[in-house]
């Protein structure tokens, strides 16, 4: 994947080495160029300038972007940021920080997802820029039981939830949806930008996570 990170402070320097380390092609752009000295091992490239720069954008090839994370320190910049990247350049998969989670409904309406600082890891934002993301949340002292997270994919948005649940090794125990969980999921149907919450075996979660894959890839 080519991935754009716009900000190179503690979350977006952290991001951008991990995406790297995994082998995605990886831009970074922040206004202040000492920022790029956080990151280390990097295998990426750096812009010094404004995410909602055209030029900036250009240099960094954001027309040809899967995903692009904006976090820098000021919530309108991110926001701004994000919105250019999905209108302009068609960016599918998108997510803004905000500071202010009082906002995070209203972003969330203009089809922009977004975590609020006091939630935010590097693994929350890999949730949204890679959907099919093998992280695990949680694992049990036997290491049989796992916690996984995982964003609808845009394939099975529609789907009743209960078909989420798989055969003894998948079940779907929670939602989030417009950032408020919820465990009253009977009779729902999927949305985009939904946050599933599964507890799976160790062989449930190479089911998922097939189950999950758009058909084609």
């Amino acid at each position: 994947m080519h991935i754009v990170v716009v900000g190179c402070g503690r979350v977006g320097s952290g991001l951008a080495t991990q995406l790297s380390d995994e082998g995605h092609s990886v831009v970074v752009i922040d206004k202040n160029r000492d920022a790029f000295r956080r990151l280390v091992h990097f295998n990426g490239r750096t812009i010094h300038g404004s995410g909602f720069d055209r030029d900036v954008l250009a240099k960094a090839e954001a027309g040809q972007a899967d995903a692009l994370a904006a976090v820098t320190r000021g919530d309108n910049t991110n926001i701004l940021c994000a919105r250019i990247g999905r209108d302009n350049y068609g960016i599918k998969n998108i997510v803004a920080r905000i500071y202010d989670p009082q906002r995070a409904g209203i972003y969330m309406k203009l089809g922009i997802p977004t975590v609020a600082t006091s939630l935010w890891t590097t693994q929350q934002v890999k949730k949204w820029i890679i959907p099919a993301d093998d992280t695990v949340e949680w694992t049990d002292g036997t290491a049989t039981l796992q916690l996984v997270e995982r964003v609808v994919p845009d394939h099975l948005a529609g789907k009743e939830l209960s078909h989420f649940s798989l055969g003894t090794q998948v079940r779907l125990i929670g939602l989030i949806r417009g950032g408020k969980g919820r465990v009253d999921i009977d009779g729902l149907f999927a949305q985009e930008d939904d946050v599933m919450e599964f507890m799976v075996t160790t062989e449930g979660f190479a089911e998922l996570n097939a189950y999950l894959e758009e058909p084609g890839k």
